[in-house]
């Protein structure tokens, strides 16, 4: 799956180390499991310092997330595409289905942090046609 920068011309740095990788997926991961705990510090923890400036609480980001993601705050299910450097941003797709069965694309932008650890720095959803039927 080929990403597209704002300037419409494809601009990846290569592949993403399998380290990076595995330890993006982890964060996303661990989130999503905080999300359907219902923990809602547990899942700002893995936002970004902007997110969380932004959202200011776990329970003002966790309201927001019920009300405009409710695919990615319950998944029926999850599919891990390959992450891609775009331009400055790392990019992981995921697909996922709601319990409705309808397909979305979770575009997560990755940040790395200062320790070298991942955090979320935004979520892109877009409806997918077809159904995981």
């Amino acid at each position: 799956m080929a990403l597209i920068a704002s300037s419409g011309v494809r601009s990846a740095s290569g592949p993403i180390p399998e380290a990076d990788a595995q330890a993006i997926r982890s964060v996303i991961e661990a989130q999503l499991a905080a999300f359907a705990a219902d923990d809602a510090e547990k899942a700002f923890s893995f936002a970004s310092e902007g997110i969380r400036q932004t959202f200011g609480t776990a329970q003002v980001f966790i309201a927001m997330v019920k009300l405009n993601y409710s695919v990615v705050y319950r998944p029926a299910s999850v599919s891990f595409l390959d992450p891609e450097q775009v331009d400055d941003n790392v990019m992981q797709p995921v697909e996922m289905s709601d319990e409705d069965g309808t397909l979305w694309l979770a575009l997560y932008r990755m940040q790395r942090q200062p320790d070298q650890s991942w955090r979320i720095g935004g979520c892109i959803l877009k409806r997918l046609n077809g159904s995981s039927a």
